[in-house]
């Protein structure tokens, strides 16, 4: 595997930049946990009282948690895991080599991306919605405002995404510098105060809190765990930075702004045990406060902005990889490929945060809806990894299982904890993931069974080349594209505009494009011909799933590797099947109606590659599932 953007030496030039993008898109979530995770250790639904004990038990947690899930876990291990420098689960998943258990650990990759939609309609919402709540701190006359005010906020975020936010997330990295420096002078404000706070340290002190408290102890671990909500971010942004800046940005930056301030809010609580309300904003003094929620708000729009953009570039590897059925996705920046914006998906995204916004209605209420799917996620990346570690890294089997064992016994710990909170809330991210899921696997399923059916009927493309030769058609000039997803059957569009044309093109290209199993593939790599004779030749176009097909562009690879083509005189003929619900083996029909709803409502063939659109033909074919 490659080591991705992250490899070599890289000079200060080019780090220091890269860095500070990674402090401003990929921990953004993370950097933005004070927020709420000790008030909801504190205040929550599975709260414990503030007492000395308690708070450097539950500090002591923290940062264990951070140490081991983000540090070891994410930075040290998972990112190793890298596919041609891409992270994420659906890039992770796509690692897993084959074999009898293949099937089933896709499906665990695919369970894991749909529950991350789930996050990205509730990251959003936790985070701007606990960032304008601070404004009650400072007037109780703010209250009724707070709700309209995030959700005034949250449209315009998501207004904005078509416009691109190559341009704002310049400003991301500065403002998020600024936030961890605040957060981290707040923190140090208070550890002067009380500097026993420090003893956290100590893992004792968590141990003490699981041994007193006992069954309760490990309810709070639901809202401990609210501290890494960050790391599959962390790692499905790999691509975009690489591994150093990330590393980097982690243990000089994020990691000693996230210990100092957690520090600090634990020596306010053993100052002051009231402040459990608000253990963040009762941190800074009376004249910041208003500048600490302006300040929160900015970073918690960013942390927002990280996971809409990161709803974006799944989807985008989910339609490659053939689970999501062909969207419109606009590229919003001429310099980076990850840079996409999916309308379809962002308006979704807006309507669910917003009914999501108005249904809790405060912060602590979200916060049980919060956790469970990202857990979830995290325990599946941790069973692809254990597979990755034997499979490809060829780890002794001892030290695989040590390492996955530990792993799944702490993931495993947060899950069930988490667990909890499934009738108080955690019921809406399963809902999310399980109707994503649903869709994306309709979709494969449906598209193997349709590909099926169409390959049954249709003519070997080698008895196609000989009826041409024994029974040479009419030819007419021009070159004819007839674009299909099978590499040895012949189209149907150009078996019936031979039927009923009568005729066929002096060029003739049988096109079709795939997706790998990989990110990116050279535009040098992507295009093979081979010459069929008799005028007619075969282009298959290869893609990684982070790139868009783009037929004119292949077309023009394949000139250079000698087909002849006049591009002032190419027809695209394009099959459309009409697809009929039926008693067929296959799906149960039920699905095989939401396959039918999905087929509808997917981009025209035509926009998704790129296609001139006054020189398409398209024919139908009915097609019973």
């Amino acid at each position: 595997m490659s080591s991705g953007h992250g490899s070599g030496t890289r000079s200060a030039g080019v780090l220091l930049p890269l860095t500070l993008g990674a402090i401003g898109v990929v921990y953004g979530d993370i950097g933005t946990s004070p927020l709420y995770t000790m008030r909801e250790c504190f205040y929550g639904s599975h709260a414990v009282p503030p007492t000395h004990d308690n708070v450097l038990g539950v500090l002591s947690l923290i940062i264990y948690a951070l140490l081991i899930v983000i540090s070891i876990k994410y930075i040290a291990i998972v990112m190793r895991a890298d596919n041609n420098g891409e992270g994420g689960i659906l890039a992770l998943t796509a690692l897993v080599p084959n074999g009898i258990s293949r099937p089933v650990l896709i499906g665990l990759g695919i369970i894991g991306a749909a529950l991350l939609y789930g996050d990205g309609m509730i990251t959003p919402a936790i985070s701007i919605l606990s960032a304008t709540e601070g404004l009650k701190v400072a007037t109780p006359l703010f209250e009724p405002y707070v709700v309209p005010l995030t959700v005034t906020i949250l449209v315009g975020l998501f207004v904005i995404q078509q416009f691109g936010t190559h341009k704002v997330g310049r400003l991301f990295g500065p403002v998020m510098i600024l936030w961890f420096v605040a957060i981290s002078v707040l923190g140090i404000s208070w550890i002067v105060r009380y500097p026993a706070v420090l003893g956290a340290i100590d893992p004792r002190h968590g141990v003490r809190f699981f041994v007193e408290h006992g069954w309760h102890g490990f309810t709070v671990l639901g809202a401990v765990f609210l501290a890494v909500t960050g790391g599959e971010a962390l790692y499905a942004d790999m691509g975009h930075f690489g591994k150093r800046p990330i590393r980097l940005a982690w243990f000089v930056v994020v990691l000693p702004a996230l210990l100092l301030n957690y520090f600090g809010q634990g020596a306010l609580l053993l100052t002051d045990a009231s402040a459990a309300e608000q253990p963040f904003f009762l941190l800074a003094p009376s004249w910041a406060l208003i500048p600490m929620v302006v300040l929160a708000t900015f970073a918690a729009i960013i942390a927002s902005q990280a996971l809409i953009s990161g709803a974006f570039s799944l989807t985008r590897q989910a339609i490659q990889l053939g689970y999501a059925p062909r969207l419109d996705i606009a590229h919003t920046s001429s310099d980076e490929i990850g840079q996409v914006y999916v309308p379809q998906v962002n308006w979704a995204l807006m309507v669910a945060t917003i009914v999501i916004v108005i249904g809790f209605e405060t912060s602590t209420s979200l916060a049980a809806a919060y956790g469970i799917a990202v857990t979830m996620t995290m325990l599946i990346t941790v069973i692809l990894l254990h597979v990755i570690a034997t499979e490809r890294w060829k780890w002794p089997p001892v030290a695989a299982w040590a390492l996955s064992g530990t792993l799944i016994l702490i993931d495993g710990a947060f899950f069930g904890a988490n667990l909890l909170k499934v009738a108080h809330g955690g019921w809406l991210p399963l809902v999310i993931g399980a109707a994503i899921f649903t869709a994306m696997t309709t979709w494969k399923t449906g598209r193997r069974i349709l590909f099926e059916r169409l390959t049954a009927r249709a003519l070997p493309l080698d008895d196609f080349m000989q009826m041409v030769e024994s029974t040479p058609p009419t030819r007419v000039h021009g070159t004819s594209v007839f674009m299909t997803a099978q590499t040895q059957s012949t189209p149907p569009a150009l078996v019936h505009n031979l039927r009923h044309n009568k005729v066929l093109h002096d060029r003739a290209v049988v096109l079709t494009v795939t997706t790998a199993n990989v990110p990116v593939i050279p535009l040098a790599d992507q295009v093979t011909v081979r010459d069929l004779g008799h005028g007619v030749a075969n282009v298959i176009v290869r893609y990684g799933f982070m790139q868009n097909p783009d037929v004119p562009q292949a077309l023009g690879q394949a000139r250079r590797l000698g087909l002849e083509i006049d591009d002032e005189d190419v027809t695209f003929f394009l099959g459309r099947e009409t697809i009929l619900v039926s008693d067929r083996p296959g799906m149960a029909k039920w699905r095989e109606q939401l396959f039918v709803l999905m087929s509808r409502n997917a981009v025209r063939a035509t926009a998704f590659f790129q296609l001139p659109p006054d020189r398409v033909v398209e024919l139908g074919v009915q097609v019973e599932m």
